[in-house]
């Protein structure tokens, strides 16, 4: 998102979509530059993944990223936002 001045905001948006319709509005937030995190867990399963499917399919079209968070979290983000996993535990020694 832009600000008045041309710099960019940044945006974390929750989404809990709870029917499919819902995908649309997921990508175009994250066509808006804004990092998407999707709970869907109000949904049926199988239409869940349907949601996550086609949301994945157009992020990767923007060449945006996906992550996985749990069977039916996931963040969704702009190429211009980085999305770093946790790599566990640093060792100390």
């Amino acid at each position: 998102m832009r600000g008045p001045f041309g710099d960019w905001l940044q945006e974390v948006v929750i989404f809990h979509p709870t029917r499919f319709e819902d995908a649309q509005a997921i990508v175009v937030a994250v066509r808006e530059l804004q990092t998407v995190l999707v709970h869907a867990s109000a949904m049926p399963r199988e239409e869940a993944q349907r949601l996550i499917d086609f949301v994945a399919g157009g992020v990767a079209a923007m060449d945006g990223q996906a992550e996985c968070l749990d069977e039916l979290t996931f963040v969704f983000a702009p190429d211009i936002v980085s999305i770093e996993r946790d790599r566990g535990p640093v060792s100390g020694g």
